[in-house]
């Protein structure tokens, strides 16, 4: 894995490890197969956790390092939740969440990115513990709520591209600061994609209801 890590390309002065760069094409290739609703968004996902384990440990980012855990463990979730929740006209099932949702995951938003940069901090895990606090507990957050179908996942993905680009930045990973402002767009377009999916399986249920 070290090879992996040390070695790559160089683009316009900047070195790009071979990790860093399939992990992060392999991350850009997941947000495209979520928006079609596609099983394959999960092993590509675990493909792209395993590389990017290693390109954040050695980049000090203790959040991130651990925040891939976190996200092979979900994908992992995930990939059962989809496999069991499929409509045969619509593909996976998604919805709006509640009110009640939205607010539970503000509230662990801010809870758990206070708590875990706290964490960081103390074990001198990472450079930049607020920032890579928030990205680590909203990217658990996202992936949560994109495993249980909810159209809002998209929206916390959003905000952790917003705090992830300076820190991707700052760090040096200038390629995954790239790829981080590509995820922004491809983020909105996704989100179009599953509120529109969201409300023709709303209207199809409500159909089937009163036939």
């Amino acid at each position: 894995m070290h090879v992996l890590v040390d070695q790559g390309v160089t683009v316009f002065g900047q070195h790009i490890g071979w990790a860093e760069l399939i992990g992060q094409v392999f991350a850009l290739a997941v947000v495209f197969l979520a928006q079609r609703r596609t099983l394959w968004t999960w092993p590509v996902q675990l493909v792209s956790v395993v590389l990017l384990f290693a390109v954040y440990l050695s980049a000090h980012l203790g959040g991130l390092a651990v925040r891939q855990l976190a996200v092979g463990v979900i994908a992992l979730y995930g990939w059962w939740a989809w496999a069991r929740r499929r409509d045969p006209v619509f593909g996976v099932a998604v919805r709006r969440a509640s009110g009640w949702e939205l607010l539970a995951t503000g509230v662990a938003f801010v809870a758990g990115t206070v708590v875990f940069a706290l964490v960081l901090d103390a074990l001198d895990a990472s450079w930049a513990p607020w920032p890579d606090a928030a990205i680590f507990i909203g990217t658990v957050l996202a992936f949560g709520l994109q495993a249980y179908g909810l159209v809002e996942f998209w929206i916390v993905w959003l905000l952790v591209d917003a705090i992830g680009v300076p820190l991707q930045l700052g760090s040096g990973l200038y390629f995954s600061a790239l790829i981080y402002t590509v995820f922004a767009g491809l983020v909105v377009y996704g989100w179009v994609s599953w509120h529109r999916s969201a409300k023709q399986q709303s209207a199809g249920a409500t159909s089937a209801v009163h036939a």
